[in-house]
């Protein structure tokens, strides 16, 4: 008896064995075919949830390359301190509400790389201090580079 290919005739079947490889390929691709439309609809909900609740924050435009001043707030205890952290910016990663950008500074001596989400509102304020000149949007080769090597033309206004 041959059934129609759907995911209720595969189901009637009582026994995995009883269904021939080309059924249960068809009945993986059904089920895949529901899990990316479940999927599709949670991201869908997450990123109207993102965008209506995280509060957009208005920063300066900055991209890969730029040194920049972060000032950041720590709340240790009961107490609220402004730091400035000031380095080069490897990369802006993500999109709307989740958007992030790595910051490299060298303290000691030694690399120091610290990630910022764009929309967090620890960061008071964020200063360009100089546009570098770049060609690539991630700049991680700056990691293996020391001394002179490391510094970035900076762009010419």
């Amino acid at each position: 008896m041959r059934y129609l290919r759907t995911k209720k005739n595969l189901s009637k079947q009582k026994n995995k064995e009883e269904l021939t490889d080309n059924s249960k390929k068809v009945y993986l691709c059904i089920f895949f075919e529901e899990y990316i439309r479940i999927d599709k609809m949670k991201s869908e909900l997450i990123n109207f949830v993102e965008e209506t609740l995280v509060e957009k924050r208005v920063h300066p435009s900055f991209k890969s390359g730029d040194t920049v001043t972060v000032t950041y707030r720590i709340v240790e205890g009961n107490k609220e301190r402004l730091q400035a952290y000031q380095g080069v910016v490897l990369q802006r990663a993500g999109a709307g509400a989740t958007e992030t950008f790595t910051v490299r500074k060298i303290s000691g001596g030694i690399g120091v790389e610290r990630i910022f989400p764009v929309n967090s509102p620890f960061i008071d304020n964020i200063a360009v201090n100089k546009r570098g000149v770049v060609r690539r949007a991630r700049i991680f080769y700056l990691r293996k580079l020391t001394g002179k090597k490391a510094r970035i033309k900076e762009k010419r206004v």
